[in-house]
């Protein structure tokens, strides 16, 4: 019988480098309402480059040298007294890429959703999996729409512009309508046409909340993709199930992890968001040195993380909602 046991044991497989069983190892050591580790660890690139921007642009002589303006929340735009070529609104980066951000993330979206390698993925699968992600940026849109262009009327930042205390100045400039009676400026673009000045409240800082949002939507949906497809991953979301149990999102997935191992992790669609990423975060350096309060800049990053939560997050442990917009690469 020991004779027997031992064979046993030497020809029973190591369960506990399995794909399967580190699968579970992971989902055990992983909250499903907290980022894994590794999101951490990219998410944290946010706080972190605004937290060295404004300590830098404190620190620096050129740059406390340079007169700011609270209204325009930048410095002196004359190029002799700009302290750097990034500090004038005018820079080509800004106006090319900020200006037109959601257009150029929507690029990097569609194309890497597309150009992401299906391997031995059945066409039908890989076809929810696009109508998923495609819910998730309606979903992501729909809040940058909300903040930045339109909210059943001015959009929240405008909105969160006035009720701290913010209006059109000079004079507080009014619209008389047909009737005779007054209307407040309720826009920062109607008050600039004409002519007045947006200022006395709190302003979000749209910049900050843009490229955050748009490069933690390109990090949820072209690197959870890629690292399962090519088995770099060796950490697992966890999900709720129906019944409460906490799973490894895999349970989910009808292909496991790893199914192009040896391929490359980023073909050209993810090098491509992989590009988009990284001047995004350059100009999120350059927004946090040279333009905006630190507190500007501190809500705008927490207004992209609401969103960014809500919907790659939430639906993590809300069964229902996952059923609908799905997770990246599962």
């Amino acid at each position: 019988m020991a004779s027997v046991q031992r064979r046993a044991a030497k020809t029973a497989p190591d369960l506990s480098t399995s794909p399967i069983h580190m699968d579970r190892a992971s989902a055990g050591r992983n909250s499903p309402y907290l980022p894994t580790p590794l999101e951490r660890i990219a998410l944290g690139v946010f706080p972190a480059i605004l937290v060295f921007g404004t300590v830098f642009s404190v620190v620096s002589p050129d740059i406390r040298a340079s007169p700011y303006d609270h209204v325009s929340q930048s410095h002196r735009q004359d190029p002799g007294m700009a302290p750097s070529y990034f500090a004038r609104k005018n820079n080509v980066f800004n106006v090319v890429f900020v200006k037109r951000g959601w257009g150029w993330i929507t690029f990097a979206f569609v194309f890497s959703l597309l150009m992401q390698p299906a391997g031995r993925t059945p066409p039908a699968v890989v076809l929810a999996r696009r109508i998923r992600a495609g819910l998730r940026w309606v979903a992501v849109t729909a809040w940058w729409f909300f903040v930045t262009q339109w909210f059943f009327g001015p959009p929240i930042i405008d909105r969160s512009f006035r009720w701290t205390g913010g209006k059109c100045e000079p004079a507080q400039r009014e619209v008389a309508t047909g009737d005779g009676t007054v209307t407040e400026m309720l826009t920062a673009v109607a008050c600039k046409a004409a002519g007045g000045k947006w200022k006395g409240g709190h302003d979000i800082s749209g910049h900050v909340f843009l490229l955050v949002l748009g490069t933690a939507l390109l990090m949820q949906e072209v690197g959870w993709p890629a690292l399962r497809f090519s088995g770099w991953l060796a950490e697992e979301r966890c999900i709720i199930m129906s019944g409460g149990a906490v799973e490894s999102a895999g349970v989910e997935s009808e292909t496991a992890i790893g199914e192009g191992a040896g391929e490359p992790a980023f073909n050209v669609g993810g090098k491509t968001a992989i590009g988009i990423m990284s001047l995004s975060l350059w100009m999120l350096l350059m927004t946090a040195i040279y333009f905006h309060t630190w507190f500007e800049k501190f809500t705008g990053l927490l207004t992209a993380a609401v969103g960014v939560y809500a919907i790659y997050y939430v639906p993590r442990f809300v069964p229902i909602l996952r059923r609908v917009i799905g997770l990246p690469g599962i």
